[in-house]
Parts: C-alpha cells; sequence; structure tokens
C-alpha cells in the first residue's frame, strides 16, 4: 500500500535506481552539502534545511486537495434525511415482510410460504408417498437453495411440524427416524432422519403443472415457484395454522376433514346460508390429541366472529382395583399440552400435598397416551379429576384467532368467510385446469384430424414425400395438396410405418371420438358456473371418501371450568358412621330388597366391637351437615365422603371433618342449599330441650366448624330435623312415650342460643327420636328386639310442648322413629353389623299403645340400633339433575336424620295409655 505522507516511498524518491553509498567519509558528506555545490543558493537559510523542506511538499499540497474535492462531491450526494421516518419506513417494510412472506398462511390453500416450499421442492424431488424415503437434509438444501433464503433450522422445524401426528390432524410428511414425540424430545438432526410426502399432501399439489396457479421467480431468480398451492384439500382448517406476525397473530384449530367438507358443499349448494347452520355441520374443532372441548359459547363465538376462547380438556378414565381401590387414568391430553410437563407437575402437586389421596403415580405411555394416577382407598377420583383440571394443563385455554392472507392482505374471517375463500381458490383452480385440459385436447384432436385425413389420402400422401427433397420440401408439398396445418404435416412426417395399418387407424378414430366428448365436457364446465361448482363438490368428496375419519375430540355443553357438581353424577347412596367415628359412603346398588322378617346382607364388618351408630340417605349433590353432640356443626359435600363398599370399614371421620377433641356426631340433615325460603332446622337433645332456628342461618360456615346450639354440661344434642315453619313434631323417648306439638310452639331463635323444653320425662328416660308429621304417612317405631309397628298420626293428639306425654309403643327400649308411607323402603343395621333393607308396606298399621310385629329376625345376642328410610332416584330424576326441580325431587324428605344407638339396655316400659300434660314452662333461651 502506498503512503502519501511518507517522502521515502519509491513514488517520491528521484533516483531510486542509484544505490547508497555507505563508505562516504565526513569530508565527503561535508563536500556534498557545501553552497557551492548547491545551485540558486542565495545564501539564506542552509542548505540542509532547504532541501528537507522541499522533499515531498507538492505532493502533500496536491493529496489534500484530492481529499477536499472528494470530502465535497460526498457531501453533495449527502440527502438530509429524519431518522424517525427512516424508522417507520424501514419497520413498516420488515413488518410486511413478515406478514406476507413468513407468519401468514395464505387463506386459499392454508400454507405459510415455507411449508408451501417445502411441499414444493419435495415434489420436484420425486419424494411421493409410494417412492422410497430421502434424507431430510436434501429437502432442506434445496428449499435453501432454490426457494427459501434463511436459517436451515426454520425450514427443518417446519418440516418435523409437518410429519407430527399431535400437532396435525391430517400429517401432510411422512417421517422415517426420530422426529421428536410429544413429551417434548427434539428430533433426530436432519443428516440423520428422513421423509417422503403422505398421500393427502400429493392432493394439495394435484395439477400444478396444469397451469392451476401463477409461479413466480424464486428470490435469485434462476427458477419459479408456485404462488399458491392448488390444495385439493381445505387444508387450514383441517390442520390449522399459528404464527407469530408484527403487531398481529394466527391461532386456527384444526377441524374434521368429513366436517369441514359437508360444510363446504352446503355452502356450494346454498351460499345464503347462515353460521349457525354451518356449527350444526361444524359443532367445533378437532384436535389430533383427542380431548373434550368445553362450551359451545366460544365456539360460535368464533365462529362468528373470527375470535374466541376454547376451553379443552383431558380425557380420563377410571379403573377399579383390588381392596376397593381405584385408579385414573389419563388417555387423552389438551391440544399443544407437553405429556412429559404435565406428569411432572402432577408428581410436584402431589408431593407438596395440594393434590391428596395419590399413591402412586406412572406414565406408561408409547404411542398413546396412558398416564395411570393410582389412589388411595376410599379416594374420590371424581374429586381428584377435579384437581387436576383446575391445577395442571390437564385443562388449558386454547385461544381461536381466524387470521390469514386474502388477497395478500390479513384479514380476521368467520368460518364462513374462510370457507368461501377457500371455494374461490378452488372455482379459479378448476377453471384454469379445465382451459388447460380443453386446449390440449383440441390440440390433440387436431393433429389426430390430420392423422384421419392423411390416413384416407395415403397413398397419395407416400408418393409426395418420396418425391420431395427434403423434409421441409414434403411439408410444403403436403400442405399444398391438402388442408394440413403446420402442426399436423409436422405430425404425420413424424408417422411410423407401422401406424399406417387398418388397426391403428381404428384406435386413432376411437382416440378422436372421445377427445369430442371430454371437449364438449370441458367446454361445458367453463360456461355453466353451476358444472364449474359440481366439480369442486365431486372432487371433495372424492377426497372425503378416501381420507375423511371418525371426530377425536368430543364437544362438551358445560360452559366454562367445570364445578364438582358437573364432575359427580347425581346419585343415591347411604351414608354411614360407626360408633367409634368411621364414615362411608355406599351405593344402594349394594344393597338388596328383602321380605320383612328376613337375615340380611352383611352392611358392615365388626371391627372391635365397633357397631353402626348412624345411617342416613342422601344425593351426592347434597350439603351434609354434621352436628356433634356437643352442639357444633360442620358442612362437607356428600361427594367429599369416602366411598366404600357394603363391607368396607370406612374413614375415620376426624380425618374428614376437623372435629375437635371429645365431639361425636349426632345427627347429620341433608339440604340442597342454604335459601332464605323459610326453612327451619328444629333442634332436639336427649334432656328433651328443643330449639327452632332459621336454615338461612348456617349458610355463613366454617370448615374448622360454626355454633349450632348451646347444650348444657349434662346434656347432649339428639337430632335436628328440616321443617317449613308450619309443621308438627312428635317426640320419642326411650321408655316409649311421647308427645306431639305444633311447630308455632317453638319461636324462631338464633344460631347460638340454647332453646326450651320439648318433653318432660317420668323418672330416667332420655329422648330417643323426634319426627315431623307428615299426615299422607304413618309413624313407624322400631325396638331394639326387632319388633315394629306403624301407628297413624291422628293416634297422637296435638299437645303443649314440655308435658310428659303419651305411650307411643309398649317395648322395653326403642330403637327410633320415622314418618313413612307405603311406598318407602326401610334400612335396618343391627349391632353385630347386620343390614336388612325391607319395604314399608310389609309392616302393618296398627295401634299407637301395641308391641308391634318382627321387622327383623336378630341372632342371639344382637340388636337392632339403627333405621332409616332408604332414599330412591329414579332415571327420571337422574335426567334432570341440571334443573333445581331435580335436585329437590333426590333431596330426603323433611331431612330425616339417624338416630343414635345406645349400648346400655333400657328401663323397663312405661304402661300407662296416658299422662297428664304438663303446663308449658317458661322458656330458657341463653
Amino acid at each position: 500500500m502506498v503512503d502519501d505522507d511518507n517522502p521515502n516511498t519509491p513514488e517520491n524518491e528521484e533516483n531510486p535506481e542509484e544505490p547508497v553509498n555507505l563508505g562516504d567519509t565526513e569530508e565527503t558528506a561535508e563536500e556534498d552539502v557545501t553552497p557551492e555545490s548547491s545551485e540558486g543558493n542565495d545564501g539564506g537559510d542552509p542548505p540542509d534545511d532547504e532541501d528537507t523542506s522541499s522533499l515531498g511538499g507538492e505532493d502533500d499540497d496536491s493529496g489534500d486537495e484530492e481529499e477536499d474535492e472528494e470530502t465535497a462531491e460526498i457531501l453533495e450526494r449527502l440527502i438530509p434525511t429524519n431518522i424517525t421516518e427512516v424508522m417507520q419506513t424501514a419497520y413498516i417494510d420488515y413488518s410486511m415482510s413478515v406478514i406476507i412472506s413468513r407468519a401468514l398462511p395464505d387463506a386459499r390453500d392454508g400454507f405459510k410460504p415455507v411449508q408451501r416450499r417445502i411441499l414444493y421442492a419435495m415434489l420436484r424431488e420425486g419424494l411421493v408417498h409410494n417412492r422410497n424415503f430421502d434424507k431430510c437434509a436434501g429437502v432442506v438444501g434445496e428449499v435453501l437453495k432454490n426457494y427459501h433464503p434463511h436459517g436451515d433450522a426454520s425450514v427443518y422445524d417446519t418440516l418435523v411440524r409437518l410429519a407430527q401426528p399431535w400437532v396435525m390432524r391430517y400429517p401432510l410428511i411422512e417421517g422415517q427416524g426420530n422426529f421428536g414425540s410429544i413429551d417434548g424430545d427434539p428430533p433426530a438432526a436432519y443428516r440423520y432422519t428422513e421423509c417422503r410426502l403422505f398421500s393427502i399432501a400429493e392432493e394439495m399439489i394435484r395439477n400444478i403443472d396444469e397451469d392451476t396457479v401463477d409461479f413466480v421467480p424464486n428470490y435469485k431468480e434462476s427458477t419459479t415457484e408456485p404462488s399458491v398451492l392448488p390444495a385439493a384439500v381445505p387444508n387450514l382448517l383441517i390442520n390449522g395454522s399459528t404464527g407469530i406476525a408484527v403487531g398481529m397473530t394466527t391461532n386456527i384449530p384444526p377441524h374434521n376433514l368429513s366436517e369441514v367438507i359437508d360444510a363446504t358443499c352446503a355452502i356450494i349448494d346454498n351460499p345464503a346460508i347462515t353460521i349457525d347452520e354451518i356449527i350444526e355441520i361444524i359443532p367445533g374443532p378437532d384436535f389430533p390429541t383427542g380431548g373434550t372441548v368445553a362450551g359451545k359459547r366460544e365456539i360460535e363465538k368464533y365462529m362468528k366472529t373470527g375470535r374466541g376462547i376454547l376451553k379443552t380438556r383431558g380425557t380420563c378414565e377410571i379403573e377399579e382395583l383390588p381392596n376397593d381401590k381405584e385408579q385414573i387414568i389419563i388417555t387423552e391430553t389438551p391440544y399443544n399440552v407437553n405429556r412429559a410437563t404435565l406428569v411432572t407437575k402432577i408428581a410436584a402437586l402431589v408431593n407438596e400435598k395440594l393434590i391428596e389421596g395419590v399413591s402412586d403415580l406412572r406414565d406408561e405411555s408409547d404411542e398413546n397416551t396412558r398416564i395411570v394416577i393410582e389412589l388411595k382407598r376410599g379416594e374420590i377420583p371424581r374429586v381428584i379429576i377435579n384437581q387436576l383440571y383446575k391445577m395442571t394443563q390437564l385443562e388449558s385455554s386454547f385461544g381461536v384467532i381466524l387470521l390469514a392472507l386474502d388477497k395478500r392482505r390479513p384479514k380476521q374471517m368467520n368460518i364462513k368467510e374462510l370457507i368461501g375463500c377457500y371455494i374461490e381458490h378452488r372455482r379459479e383452480v378448476i377453471f384454469r385446469r379445465t382451459q388447460f385440459q380443453l386446449k390440449k385436447a383440441e390440440d390433440r384432436a387436431h393433429i389426430l384430424e390430420g392423422y384421419l385425413l392423411a390416413l384416407d389420402n395415403m397413398d397419395e400422401i407416400v408418393r409426395i414425400i418420396r418425391a420431395s427433397q427434403s423434409r421441409d420440401d414434403a411439408r410444403s408439398r403436403l400442405m399444398e395438396k391438402f388442408p394440413f396445418s403446420e402442426r399436423q404435416t409436422n405430425a404425420i412426417l413424424d408417422l411410423r410405418l407401422y401406424q399406417l395399418t387398418g388397426l391403428e387407424r381404428e384406435k386413432i378414430q376411437e382416440e378422436y371420438d372421445e377427445l369430442q366428448i371430454r371437449i364438449a365436457r370441458l367446454r361445458e364446465i367453463l360456461e355453466n358456473e353451476g358444472e364449474l361448482l359440481g366439480v369442486i363438490k365431486t372432487e371433495l368428496r372424492t377426497i372425503q371418501d378416501k381420507y375423511g375419519t371418525a371426530r377425536r375430540s368430543a364437544i362438551s355443553e358445560q360452559e366454562g371450568t367445570l364445578s364438582m357438581e358437573d364432575l359427580i353424577p347425581r346419585e343415591a347412596c347411604l351414608i354411614t358412621v360407626t360408633h367409634k367415628g368411621f364414615i362411608k359412603r355406599t351405593s344402594l346398588d349394594e344393597f338388596r330388597a328383602q321380605k320383612r322378617g328376613g337375615v340380611g346382607v352383611k352392611g358392615a364388618g365388626q371391627y372391635e366391637d365397633d357397631f353402626i351408630e348412624h345411617i342416613f340417605s342422601a344425593s351426592t349433590h347434597d350439603f351434609i351437615l354434621f352436628f356433634m353432640n356437643n352442639g357444633r356443626m360442620y358442612v362437607q359435600k356428600v361427594y367429599d365422603i369416602p366411598e366404600g363398599s357394603r363391607i368396607s370399614k370406612g374413614r375415620a371421620i376426624n380425618n374428614l371433618l376437623e372435629i375437635q377433641k371429645g365431639e361425636k356426631v349426632a345427627a347429620m340433615i341433608c339440604v340442597e342449599a342454604f335459601e332464605e325460603d323459610g326453612t327451619r332446622l328444629v333442634f332436639c337433645t336427649k334432656k328433651g330441650v328443643v330449639k327452632k332456628t332459621s336454615l338461612y342461618d348456617y349458610r355463613n360456615f366454617r370448615r374448622m366448624g360454626t355454633k349450632g346450639i348451646n347444650i348444657d354440661e349434662d346434656d347432649e344434642l339428639l337430632t335436628v330435623r328440616r321443617t317449613n315453619g308450619d309443621d308438627t313434631l312428635i317426640i320419642v323417648t326411650r321408655t316409649g312415650q311421647s308427645v306431639r306439638f305444633h311447630e308455632d310452639d317453638l319461636r324462631t331463635q338464633g344460631r347460638a342460643t340454647r332453646g326450651v323444653i320439648g318433653i318432660r320425662f317420668k323418672g330416667k328416660d332420655e329422648v330417643k327420636a323426634m319426627v315431623v308429621v307428615n299426615p299422607e304417612s304413618t309413624l313407624l317405631i322400631a325396638g331394639t328386639n326387632g319388633m315394629g309397628k306403624r301407628t297413624e298420626f291422628e293416634e297422637y293428639r296435638i299437645q303443649k310442648r314440655g308435658g310428659t306425654g303419651i305411650i307411643a309403643m309398649k317395648t322395653r327400649a326403642v330403637t327410633g322413629a320415622l314418618n313413612v308411607t307405603d311406598d318407602d323402603e326401610i334400612m335396618m343395621l343391627t349391632k353385630s353389623g347386620q343390614a336388612v333393607r325391607s319395604p314399608v308396606r310389609d309392616v302393618r298399621v296398627i295401634g299407637r299403645t301395641t308391641q308391634g310385629v318382627r321387622l327383623i329376625n336378630l341372632r342371639d345376642g344382637d340388636r337392632l340400633i339403627g333405621i332409616s328410610k332408604v332414599l330412591d332416584i329414579k332415571d327420571e330424576d337422574i335426567e334432570e339433575t341440571d334443573s333445581p326441580e331435580g335436585a329437590e325431587e333426590t333431596a330426603p324428605e323433611n331431612g330425616e336424620t339417624a338416630e343414635p344407638a345406645q349400648d346400655t339396655p333400657a328401663p323397663e316400659a312405661v304402661e300407662d295409655n296416658e299422662s297428664q300434660e304438663a303446663a308449658d314452662p317458661t322458656e330458657t333461651d341463653e
């Protein structure tokens, strides 16, 4: 490089070829610089200084001048510009490039440019479905070389995605090798994997060589590429698309091919069809991973507006295991959910105790999903499933945005507009294809016409050809002699001798006739819009027959997030609580109805002298109010009570309820809801104290318990009844005494109050039951000896509360009392754990002071400890569980509760027929 500022460079040396004399003495050097040896020296500055200043001086000045001139020229070419305007213009150009050329799909074929280029490159490479696989590296290289001037990672990632069956509802590329997994495993490098097109992908490219679409130059103008594919399949809707552009995004879910084709044909038949009618044909998206789409409202919203948020849920199945255990099997996951991440999240929730009741978690998945969640004994699977929906991606959201390019402009469309874009595209493709095929057929027919004319005059033609000097001469003579065109003449000259036989003439004539029919058909399609649309429908139906599959995703009517009631079926069940505090929920199907006096089936096993103390019939969707012997109240949903078999022990109640030390369940009552509708709760203690409080006052309950009634230190709560504010009640004691009084005798008190006297005792006694009177039913009383009877309520006259009452039954000790009808059934439990379910109609209606009939045959040493009325939910009631009326029908009547059993013998029964009515005592409210 030449340095203009250095005077010692060769360009600045005056005598570059003269060698330097290193042997000169000082004298010689001095002589060289004497004034006499320098011409023009006028005795001014020393010669050395003059020489030094003159070396290269002129060149430096000229160099500076040149630089100044260049700088001036550059400044003249500079155009001052506002940087804000430059950034705005550049960003808009970049944005449009991303929107049109990279991120958004075309509404016609449903492809982004890179997807379209991959499929076209594979077609040109011959990688069709009936050929051998080839390396993905070759495909990626071909795409990068000719069509897509971007990174290889983006091309390969797109290719892999087109081959993943958990991403594409209808995969377009068949992969061989490791193409990743639904667990998030990455695919192998493209030098290892191989690919080829699926046959359905070839439908996207079919007829591309028949001038059906426009071709544009590639990025380096060395070849051309299609601007859009013919797309015989409505790819945008069946496979969906997702992409993030600049300032906009698209997220189109996949749909079922058969349903989309049905809707497309319906729009062709009736362009005025409404979107609601289309929704009847396409009920919603159809994800490749299956699952459930919850709620039709958002489906209708995105189909009508182009936007919506879908709730998608995985599919869970419940399997029974030995030892009364169950397990949850997750067989399908929501779309775009990483299966391994889901399992990891579930494990973390179990370890953190946020999901309880899981004993084991295993991922047994292969190509199909199978995640096993084994539950502990007594756990409710539906409760765990609901927790999984709330805390994991087993329920996820899918935000739908139907945004695509329409005539190279991004546009948000509804479902009808999207299908309309596809129909218009196919109409143009079919029209151009028909034009191409018509021209080709007419050209062939033109040649065949020349053949036929030539065969009719073959001798003359042969003579002319033989007499000609050259091919051009023969062509000219033939065109002069016969009405041949140049193309016909060239074709005749290309004929081989064997084609002059009579057999070949017949083939030519046959082909010509077929072409005439085809030409007429093609012209009909071009001239008749209905025929053209008919071709579209016919081809779509062929695609449907060949590639149509059943729907994978279910559509749920339920909107939004499922509550516990939405997940758990409404079923009748029996709640049992043992003397030692074990509780369980048992299906009524576990018990069979028997005749009066039957021995019964095993209802609960004996566990170290434990026995059933409370029984209660309820529906799984009800609230259970647990009233403790000390007056505290706990509230629990029935479905939260662990389910057990007929002979299972159940779960300790202190593990279900956060009860305090020394508390025992005294009564349970079932309610549908806490509403201010006049419903009252009437409490009764063993000492005969009663209290009436509005059910609405108990609406604000706590998990740690709520005060239900104030109890004296030497007293315990016996039972609680639900009334309507205008009922009458009967209190029955252990010795068989009873008092019937009107509810109006009790004023409504607050929640934390004591109550008033309900019945006074004669000697040592205690209350065994309190029953709400139903005029259409009878009072059933059962003794510990297995005897029982039914008596009309009319035989129990209304008295004032606080009296000693009248005799209700002659027996040594009363177990309990119920109001029943002929259609009811009762459940009787013995201390040994035997259970008998018997119809009430088998029990005779007899007098008030009688002993009754045998209700159950007791084994030696056994005794009856509890009775309860069984609630049966009929099929028609179950079908109406979504309505409040249905829920009311399945609730127990009047809040029937279980009666506590006593382990000590009762005193002798009172034989008096009647007792003197007592005066109304003073209320002792606290």
